[in-house]
């Protein structure tokens, strides 16, 4: 399961390396090049977010004990894309702003105010845009959160449940032994008693022989 998420990291530092080569040759080209450039970069962004998918869902199968480290090294990934595409929207603002100056051509200095606003308005969207998106992360972080709540909530309920299954088991291995003992306490009990039965019979029949020989002496002597 490691492996494949190192296979990823290997992906994901390929692609942002490329990323960020592109976005500073935006500003540097023009025309169709520089079009063609910014459309590869979106492509390539989009790629990096379904790379880190991926690494997420990696990361949710690795075990509990392990989960930490591979978070915290997702989570600084995560930062570095959020600053890729930081970069690369301030490198598409000013691409726009110039394919507009060679649109209008001469007119361009007549509508400086318009485009001072216009980048003024813009810059007001991309903040409200990246609000929406660190807004975002926060609830995709609270949700991982309560998701990895929830599975280290169940690991515990089923370790409780097998403790609970090996506690019965010992539970009814004790009251196997508890009868086993009482039936050989019976066991013993009774053997006990027929030796004490045999020893009281063995002393009756040495009395009786004893007696026997002694009154047959004394009847020998007396009949002399």
């Amino acid at each position: 399961m490691s492996s494949d998420f190192e296979a990823y990291e290997q992906e994901f530092g390929t692609l942002t390396a490329e990323i960020t080569n592109k976005t500073g040759r935006i500003p540097k080209l023009s025309g169709e090049e520089k079009t063609q450039l910014v459309l590869n970069v979106d492509k390539q962004l989009e790629e990096v977010r379904e790379l880190l998918e991926q690494m997420d869902l990696e990361v949710r199968e690795i075990p509990v004990q392990s989960r930490g480290m591979y978070n915290s090294r997702l989570k600084s990934y995560k930062q570095e894309l959020e600053k890729l595409e930081k970069d690369f929207k301030r490198s598409r603002i000013a691409y726009s702003d110039e394919v507009r100056n060679e649109l209008l051509g001469d007119d361009g200095s007549s509508s400086e105010n318009q485009l001072i606003k216009l980048r003024e308005e813009r810059a007001h969207l991309l903040d409200n845009t990246e609000m929406l998106e660190r807004s975002s992360r926060r609830l995709e972080a609270g949700y991982q959160i309560a998701v990895e709540t929830e599975q280290i909530g169940q690991e515990i309920l089923s370790n409780l449940h097998s403790d609970r299954e090996k506690i019965q088991r010992s539970r009814d291995r004790l009251r196997e032994t508890d009868a086993n003992l009482g039936k050989s306490s019976r066991v013993l009990t009774g053997m006990l008693r027929r030796i004490i039965q045999n020893r009281i019979l063995v002393f009756i029949l040495g009395a009786i022989i004893l007696l026997t020989i002694v009154l047959a002496i004394y009847f020998n002597l007396r009949g002399h």
